[in-house]
């Protein structure tokens, strides 16, 4: 591991090989089964150039585009780059622009295409449903502020626990500038975290079983912001890589994760899309079929 110094919400992720551990890649065109397989054991596929690479530098450069009236892309540079100004966006404007592309047709049919759904059919053997509330997450350098490790179905609860996750980077994402990690062989402990809560919710209404921030989990919803601190607990190591413009990570609604903090040295601000698929067969949590919001407590 190259000497990259990791942060996640200002907690230090120590830079050693007890810590810290790499993703271990998948061929996107491998046989079905033994992509099912590998999910099924690692509790994440990380797809190495599942999209063309121009397609998402395309997106990318489309979204900063747009960006551009908030005053937060850096003046006479490519908007595919994603340079930042060093100037926040006091008006919101940025927030606004935001909930108006997650409901554009471009981001839905980015979302809806064939070599996409088409994969997922062949992975879950059959139909399958998108949820509508669907993220796009844009890190300026240097933010300490990141995402929690937690596990999806703290959120998702009201469905499926089949639904699988696919986390896009929307551009090269390289250590330095953070992106998800994942707690290895942490698909086994989320299932134990979660069967614990269950034993002792059963006094709880349906809508507080459900609810992510209830009295038994904790502010956020989340497992903890000190990664270094679960490594411990678990006696087990992050995994990390360095993902590239086209690539996929699928993971499963019990796998650990959290987000690291985006140290571009280059003042690179970092651009990803989180969407969910599951069977449509089964159960789907009505909470997810919103448009995503803000404030929505999901």
């Amino acid at each position: 591991m190259r000497n990259i110094d990791l942060k996640s919400n200002g907690y230090p992720l120590v830079n050693s090989d007890e810590q810290l551990g790499r993703l271990v890649p998948s061929d996107p065109n491998a046989p079905i089964g033994d992509l099912w397989a590998q999910l099924k054991t690692q509790g994440y596929l990380w797809l190495r150039g599942f999209f063309p690479r121009q397609e998402i530098i395309g997106f990318r450069r489309r979204f900063f585009e747009r960006m551009k009236p908030t005053g937060i892309v850096a003046d006479d540079t490519d908007p595919s780059d994603g340079f930042y100004s060093g100037r926040r966006d006091p008006s919101g404007q940025s927030t606004k622009l935001l909930m108006e592309l997650v409901r554009t047709a471009a981001y839905e049919s980015f979302c809806l295409q064939p070599r996409l759904w088409g994969f997922y059919e062949r992975l879950l053997g059959g139909d399958v449903y998108l949820h509508k509330r669907k993220i796009v997450r844009q890190t300026y350098p240097q933010d300490p502020k990141t995402t929690d490790a937690h596990y999806d179905l703290i959120y998702l609860r009201g469905g499926t626990d089949s639904v699988l996750s696919s986390w896009i980077p929307l551009g090269d994402v390289p250590l330095e500038m953070g992106g998800l990690t994942y707690l290895e062989n942490s698909d086994a402990f989320g299932r134990k975290m979660e069967a614990d809560f269950a034993a002792h919710s059963l006094a709880f209404s349906p809508k507080e079983r459900l609810n992510a921030y209830n009295k038994n989990m904790s502010a956020t919803g989340g497992i903890g912001k000190d990664l270094s601190a679960l490594v411990s607990r678990y006696n087990t190591r992050w995994l990390v890589a360095d993902y590239e413009a086209g690539d996929m990570v699928i993971h499963t609604s019990y796998m650990i994760h959290a987000a690291t903090q985006n140290n571009s040295s280059e003042g690179r601000m970092r651009l990803s899309t989180d969407i969910r698929y599951q069977r449509i067969r089964d159960e789907i949590d009505a909470r997810w079929q919103n448009h995503w919001t803000l404030d929505d407590m999901l």
